[in-house]
C-alpha cells in the first residue's frame, strides 16, 4: 500500500506503540498507587495538607491513645469497680440469663409447657442459679481481662504525655499533671469539665479533630479531666517524619497523575481507531481475537482482574518487586479482550455477538420454525410444555408472565371471533368481504384459505355472470347475422316466384348463390367454433417446421396480398425451429389471424411477422396496423362475434379470433393480443420441440 494513501495514524506500527504505552501507563499507575496505598499508608491527603497540624497523622498521634484513656475511665474505671459488676448492663444479664433459658427448655424435666411463663421462669431461676452466677463471673472476667489489656497499651506510650482523671480515678505516664506544667510544651490538648483548650490554635482547623473530640464526648462533664501534651522533641520528631513522608508521596502523587493522563489519552486513541484503517472508514474490520463471544470476553477480563489480585496477596510480602512482573502481561491480555469489545461497539454486534444472545436465538428459531411448521397439535404441545417452563424461570416476575399469556390469550380469542364473523357474512352471501388477520399464525393461514375460497366463488359468479351475457350476446349476435342472409334468401326466392325475365331471373339467383354460401360460412364457423370451444377436435401432436409453415402458408394467400398491396415482413432465426403442434389446427388459427389482417388492415401498409425462439418454447407474433378505429379492450375483442368495427359493416363472422385462440389451447399453447392506438399484435406461443436423442 501506497504510504500516502494511508494516515501513519492507523499503521500498525503505530497501534503497537500505542498498545505498548497504555499498558506501560497502567503498570505504573498500579505501581505508584499500591506505593502511596500499601507501603505509605494510603495517606493521598497529605498532598493536599498544609501542615503537621492539620494534617491527619496529627490526629491519630493522639487519636489511639485518647480512646484507651477515655473507655478505660468511663467504662471500666478500676479493678473493684470490675469485681463488683459495674461494667455488666442489664443488657447483657438478660442475654445470658435468655440463653440459659432456651437451654433449660430443651434439656431441663422441670420445664412443662403447661405452665404459665412465670412459672416457668421462676423454676429456671432457681435451678439455673448456679449457672446464672457463673455466666456473671465470665463477663466480669472478661472485662477485668480486657481492662488489663488497656492498661498494659497505655504503659507503653512514653509519648506523647496524658493525665485523664473522673475525680476518683487517675491515670498518668508523667509527675507532671498540673496543667499549668503541660502549657509549656509547645502542643497540648487540655479538656477540663465543659472547657476545652488546644494549642497551637490552628488545629482547631483540622478538619479530623472531630474524631478525638467524640471520645472525649462520651465522658461525664461534671468531673471530666483530660490532658495530652507533646514534648518538643516528639513534635520535632514527627514534623520532620511528616515532611519526609509529604514529599514522598507528593512525588508519588504527581508521577501517578501523569501516568493516569497517559492512560487516558493513548487508551483514548486505540478506542478512536480500533477496527479502523483511517478516519474516513466507515466499516470494521475484525481479527481473530474479536470472534470471542463479547460475554465470555467480559468473564475472561473478570478472571483477569481475580488472577492478579490473587497473585498479588500471593506476593504481598515482594509487592514492591513482583507488582510490574505481574501486571504487564494481565494488562495486555486484559487490553486486548476490552478493544475487542470496543469493535464490536463500534459495528453494533455488542449484543448480537454473545453467546448468550446466539443460544436464545437459535432455541427461539428452533421453536418458531417447529411452531411455524408444526400442526395445531404441535404448536398446543409447544405451548402446553413450554409455557410452566417459562413460568418456572420467571418465577420472580409471575405477574408479568401471566399477564403476558392473559394478553396472548386475548388476542388470539378475538382474532377467532373475527375469522368467525367474517364466515357467517360470506355464508349469509356477502361474497364480498374479505377477514383480515395480520400475522403468519394458523389464524392468519385459516383466514386466508378462507378469502382464497371467497375469491374462487367470487371469480366463478362473475365467470357465470359473464357466460349468462356471452350467451345472451351469442343468441343475439347469431340471430342478427344468420336472419341477414336468411331474409334476403327468402325475398329473393319470392320475388324468383313471380319474375319472367330471364335476365332478372340470373340477377336473383346470383344473389341467392352470395347469401347462401354467407349462410354455409356462418353456420361452418358457428360449429367450429363450438367444437374448438368444448376441446371435441381431435389433435395429432407432431414437429412442425415453423418457419416453414408460415413461408409456405403466405405463399397459399399471396394472390390476397398482392391485392391489398400488403408489404409482409417475416423475422426469424438463422437455424430451423421446430415445434409441437397439430399441423392443420395450427394452420387453421394462423389462417384466421391473415384472415383477419386482409379484413381489417390499412391497404398497402406493412404486416410483421416475427419468430422467436425462447428456449423452451417459441413466439409467433403478427403485428398491423387496423383500418378501423379499435375503441374496445384486447379482452372483448376475443369474445364470441366480436368485430373490430362496431358498425358490423365487414363480412367476418366475429368467431375467427375465438377460434384461434381455442385451437391453440388445445394444442397446450398460448394466444392473446395487445392493443396499442390502431396498432393489433396477436401472439402465439407453444411448446418447442426436443429430440430425446440429443
Amino acid at each position: 500500500m501506497d504510504i500516502k494513501s494511508k494516515s501513519y495514524s492507523h499503521f500498525i506500527i503505530t497501534k503497537v506503540v500505542v498498545f505498548i504505552l497504555v499498558v506501560l501507563c497502567f503498570t505504573g499507575a498500579i505501581k505508584k498507587f499500591v506505593e502511596i496505598e500499601v507501603l505509605n499508608g494510603g495517606d493521598f491527603g497529605i498532598v493536599f495538607e498544609d501542615n503537621y497540624f492539620l494534617s491527619e497523622a496529627y490526629v491519630r498521634e493522639s487519636e489511639n491513645i485518647i480512646g484507651d484513656l477515655t473507655r478505660l475511665i468511663g467504662e471500666y474505671k478500676n479493678k473493684e469497680h470490675i469485681l463488683s459488676g459495674g461494667t455488666i448492663s442489664e443488657d447483657e444479664l438478660r442475654n445470658e440469663e435468655e440463653n440459659l433459658y432456651s437451654d433449660y427448655m430443651s434439656n431441663s424435666r422441670s420445664y412443662n409447657p403447661e405452665l404459665g411463663e412465670g412459672a416457668n421462669y421462676e423454676k429456671f431461676k432457681e435451678e439455673y442459679a448456679d449457672k446464672i452466677s457463673q455466666a456473671r463471673d465470665t463477663l466480669i472476667k472478661n472485662d477485668l481481662r480486657e481492662y488489663h489489656s488497656l492498661l498494659q497499651n497505655l504503659e507503653e506510650y512514653k509519648e506523647p504525655l496524658y493525665y485523664i482523671s473522673d475525680g476518683v480515678n487517675v491515670y498518668a505516664n508523667s509527675s507532671k499533671i498540673e496543667k499549668d506544667q503541660l502549657k509549656t510544651y509547645p502542643a497540648y490538648m487540655i479538656f477540663e469539665e465543659y472547657k476545652s483548650e488546644i494549642f497551637p490554635k490552628e488545629v482547631k482547623d483540622n478538619k479530623n479533630l472531630y474524631r478525638i473530640t467524640e471520645s472525649i464526648n462520651g465522658l461525664d462533664p461534671e468531673n471530666k479531666v483530660v490532658y495530652v501534651a507533646f514534648t518538643e522533641e516528639f513534635i520535632n520528631h514527627k514534623i520532620k517524619e511528616w515532611n519526609e513522608n509529604k514529599a514522598k508521596v507528593t512525588t508519588s502523587f504527581y508521577t501517578l497523575a501523569g501516568f493516569l493522563i497517559g492512560l487516558i489519552l493513548s487508551f483514548l486513541y486505540l478506542v478512536l481507531i480500533a477496527g479502523r484503517r483511517s478516519f474516513k472508514d466507515q466499516g470494521v474490520y475484525l481479527n481473530a481475537i474479536d470472534r470471542l463471544y463479547n460475554d465470555v470476553n467480559v468473564v475472561l477480563c473478570i478472571g483477569l482482574i481475580a488472577l492478579w489480585i490473587a497473585l498479588v496477596e500471593g506476593v504481598f510480602d515482594q509487592i514492591d518487586k513482583l507488582i510490574i512482573p505481574i501486571t504487564i502481561p494481565i494488562a495486555a491480555a486484559g487490553l486486548m479482550l476490552v478493544l475487542s469489545l470496543v469493535k464490536h461497539f463500534k459495528n453494533k454486534t455488542f449484543i448480537k455477538h454473545t453467546l448468550i444472545y446466539r443460544m436464545l436465538y437459535k432455541l427461539f428459531k428452533f421453536v418458531g420454525d417447529v411452531y411455524n411448521s408444526g400442526s395445531v397439535g404441535v404448536k398446543t404441545v409447544l405451548l402446553v410444555i413450554g409455557y410452566p417452563i417459562l413460568v418456572a424461570l420467571t418465577f420472580f416476575m409471575f405477574p408479568v408472565t401471566l399477564g403476558v399469556a392473559a394478553w396472548f390469550a386475548l388476542k388470539k380469542i378475538k382474532t377467532f371471533n373475527t375469522i368467525k364473523e367474517g364466515v357467517e357474512r360470506v355464508k349469509d352471501g356477502d361474497i364480498h368481504h374479505s377477514i383480515n388477520v395480520n400475522g403468519t399464525g394458523e389464524f392468519a393461514g385459516l383466514a386466508a384459505d378462507i378469502n382464497s375460497i371467497t375469491d374462487g366463488l367470487k371469480k366463478a359468479v362473475n365467470n357465470e355472470l359473464k357466460s349468462e351475457r356471452m350467451k345472451t350476446e351469442l343468441i343475439t349476435n347469431v340471430s342478427h347475422d344468420i336472419r341477414t342472409p336468411l331474409t334476403s334468401i327468402i325475398t329473393y326466392v319470392d320475388l324468383l316466384k313471380r319474375e319472367k325475365d330471364p335476365s332478372k331471373v340470373e340477377e336473383y339467383i346470383e344473389v341467392l348463390d352470395q347469401k347462401s354460401k354467407r349462410l354455409k360460412i356462418l353456420t361452418d364457423d358457428l360449429f367450429e367454433a363450438a367444437k374448438a370451444s368444448s376441446g371435441n377436435i381431435p389433435i395429432h401432436l407432431e414437429q412442425i417446421d415453423i418457419i416453414s409453415l408460415i413461408t409456405q402458408g403466405l405463399g397459399e394467400v399471396n394472390d390476397k396480398i398482392e391485392a391489398l398491396d400488403l408489404d409482409f415482413k417475416l423475422n426469424y432465426p438463422k437455424n430451423k425451429v421446430y415445434i409441437m403442434a397439430d399441423g392443420k389446427l395450427l394452420w387453421r388459427s394462423i389462417e384466421n389471424l391473415l384472415s383477419n389482417i386482409f379484413k381489417y388492415t390499412i391497404k398497402q401498409s406493412r404486416v410483421y411477422i416475427d419468430i422467436e425462439d425462447l428456449g423452451n418454447e417459441v413466439l409467433l407474433t403478427f403485428k398491423n396496423i387496423s383500418a378501423y378505429e379499435l375503441n374496445i379492450s384486447a379482452d372483448e375483442l376475443m369474445e364470441r362475434f366480436k368485430r373490430g368495427d362496431e358498425s358490423r359493416l365487414s363480412q367476418g363472422s366475429g368467431l375467427g379470433l375465438s377460434i384461434a385462440k381455442s385451437l391453440i389451447d388445445i394444442q397446450r399453447g398460448k394466444f392473446s393480443i395487445q392493443i396499442d392506438g390502431d396498432l393489433f399484435k396477436a401472439m402465439i406461443s407453444l411448446p418447442k420441440y426436443k429430440n430425446l436423442n440429443e
